[in-house]
């Protein structure tokens, strides 16, 4: 019987844990940071007023973080969206997320919306429901759209893939009430950060060849070019005594740009590639002004 009850305490302190976790992000993204998040939260300063996160994606130190006040933007419509709409009608949402089908001639019909007149046609929550299910069942959770700015990622043919936990949405919903979503370019940052508050810059990569090249998260690429305005916005941070963390790839591009700051070279797992041999531990940086 002392053994049972001994059970039954490690489950609840084990479901209490659970209970007690932060949100989980609603969509997979390219370059997510749930596999080295207790990297980022070990070098988050111990204190400062607002969070800010101008490359949100899918939210995972937002979400960590759980700050109570906090501005998170993106320059991707479609995902902004979505956070809106979690933020003010979730529980539409999650109605409207019930009604998706797992099969190739469903998901082809919804990824080819974007094609023609009939998306302008779908209410945002649609809009937000059709990311949801689209990121959930594509190949390998990838967002990617073309110069056009259209979804053209093929479907995933998972047998029975978890598109979203209506729990998690209800979790996300109640941390976004106070939360600022803004949909604009990173260099919006400069327009209302201050001193107390905290940045954390999470572009995509530099890529650290050719063939792994990705940027395709919205119509416009990300290229060295927007990495060296980030540096400048980066700069202006600074002499503003605004403290801000940038994670990046570890090339010598990236080192040399920001030669002149606190760089770190953490271990982090390649989990959206469509080789599965390419996956697997990398190498990238952490860069600091504090």
């Amino acid at each position: 019987m002392e053994k049972s009850n001994n059970n039954q305490d490690s489950k609840k302190k084990k479901n209490k844990k659970n209970s007690n976790k932060f949100p989980e992000p609603f969509v997979k993204w390219a370059g997510g940071k749930r596999v080295i998040i207790d990297k980022l939260l070990e070098r988050v300063p111990s204190k400062f007023d607002r969070y800010i996160e101008p490359f949100v994606g899918g939210g995972a130190l937002f979400f960590a973080l759980k700050s109570p006040t906090s501005i998170i933007f993106d320059s991707n419509e479609e995902l902004i969206n979505a956070y809106k709409i979690i933020q003010t009608n979730v529980n539409e949402l999650i109605n409207d997320l019930k009604k998706h089908k797992n099969t190739q001639e469903y998901f082809l019909f919804l990824r080819n919306l974007d094609r023609d007149a009939s998306y302008k046609k779908l209410s945002n929550v649609e809009r937000a429901s059709r990311l949801i299910f689209l990121n959930h069942t594509c190949f390998n959770g990838l967002y990617r759209v073309n110069a056009k700015g259209e979804f053209n990622v093929p479907f995933g043919k998972y047998a029975n893939p978890t598109i979203f936990s209506e729990e998690n949405l209800l979790k996300i919903s109640n941390l976004l009430k106070g939360t600022t979503i803004i949909c604009d370019d990173f260099s919006k940052v400069l327009e209302f950060a201050k001193k107390g508050d905290f940045i954390y810059f999470d572009p995509p990569y530099l890529p650290l060849n050719k063939t792994s090249s990705f940027t395709s998260y919205t119509k416009d690429k990300f290229d060295f070019g927007m990495h060296t305005k980030l540096k400048e916005v980066c700069d202006e941070l600074d002499k503003k005594k605004i403290k801000f963390m940038v994670s990046n790839s570890n090339t010598v591009e990236i080192l040399k740009l920001y030669d002149n700051y606190n760089i770190e070279q953490i271990f982090s797992s390649r989990s959206i590639s469509s080789n599965g041999e390419k996956r697997g531990k990398i190498r990238e940086i952490i860069i600091r002004n504090y």
